[in-house]
């Protein structure tokens, strides 16, 4: 299963039969296992996945499958060491302690990454044909609190958003399903996102391969190739965060709720739109396509 949807998450960008190679696995099962309903097996397998690589990456590298069954079991996903130890093998966990154990920069570095579809053609022909997603931070008085933010590279407008105190998978599905709820999503429109741990959890591949969307990423350490969502970043903090004083959670939704949907998409003005708003822009287009 996990073989499977990681051949899913790269459909287009390699060849089905070289991944089903690679994966010592066959092209029959693949497809058979891409045309049924995932089963509540399946689901909890992805969600037991999820849960391990980002409890993983919280630690750092330094448990191995005994404490993080442990871990899992305290976060009331009841769970077996030998699934546990399963998965940690498929999925290339190792433990910093385990004679098996690699020194590389980043152990999680290669599970679920995409090839830069992208490629920084930040410009689209038509609305829902490229999304670009990325998350930041709000300094408040005790920590921090996290925006996920999704954009439509076609009008620069702002499709989905959540802000939370913790930056988990929870707070890009959100802006996900908040963006598919309210787009005409169709077969092959990219998403491209960093190389983020979030970005890269089955759970939040499974979503991508619901809604057959094309997972794409920036290549490692380079910000460059989501200028985009850098640039929307900047001006919020600079026109909107920068100009308030922000305390606490529910004063940072205030201030992210007026800049997006009151300020933002239906007033401001972008030159790359012929300074028009994003909402104008899809408007007219929709107008003009009717």
């Amino acid at each position: 299963m996990v073989k499977y949807a990681f051949i899913e998450s790269l459909r287009g960008v390699h060849s089905v039969a070289k991944m089903c190679r690679w994966a010592d696995v066959s092209r029959s099962g693949y497809y058979k296992w891409r045309t049924r309903e995932p089963s509540e097996r399946d689901k909890r397998r992805l969600e037991a996945e999820r849960l391990l690589i980002n409890l993983f990456s919280r630690f750092k590298a330094r448990y191995g499958s005994p404490r993080m069954t442990v871990e899992l079991n305290e976060t009331g996903f009841q769970i077996s060491e030998n699934t546990v130890a399963k998965i940690m093998s498929e999925q290339g966990l190792k433990a910093r302690n385990g004679k098996g154990y690699n020194y590389f920069p980043d152990v999680l570095a290669h599970n679920h990454v995409s090839d830069n579809l992208l490629k920084r053609h930040f410009t689209a022909s038509k609305p829902d044909e490229k999304w670009v997603s990325d998350i930041t931070y709000i300094k408040v008085e005790k920590g921090f609190v996290y925006l996920a933010v999704i954009m439509d590279l076609f009008s620069r407008k702002i499709i989905g958003w959540s802000l939370d105190t913790t930056m988990t998978n929870q707070l890009i599905i959100d802006a996900f399903d908040m963006a598919v709820a309210s787009r005409n999503v169709e077969p092959g429109l990219i998403l491209h996102s960093d190389r983020g741990v979030q970005y890269r959890s089955g759970e939040y591949q499974a979503r991508l391969y619901d809604e057959e969307i094309l997972p794409s990423m920036s290549r490692k350490g380079n910000c460059w190739d989501n200028a985009a969502m850098e640039s929307f970043f900047a001006r919020f903090k600079v026109e909107a965060l920068y100009q308030e004083d922000v305390s606490n959670k529910q004063e940072a939704y205030s201030c992210v709720f007026d800049y997006i949907e009151m300020f933002y998409n239906s007033h401001r003005r972008h030159s790359t739109l012929g300074y028009k708003s994003p909402n104008q822009f899809e408007q007219e287009y929709t107008l003009m396509c009717a």
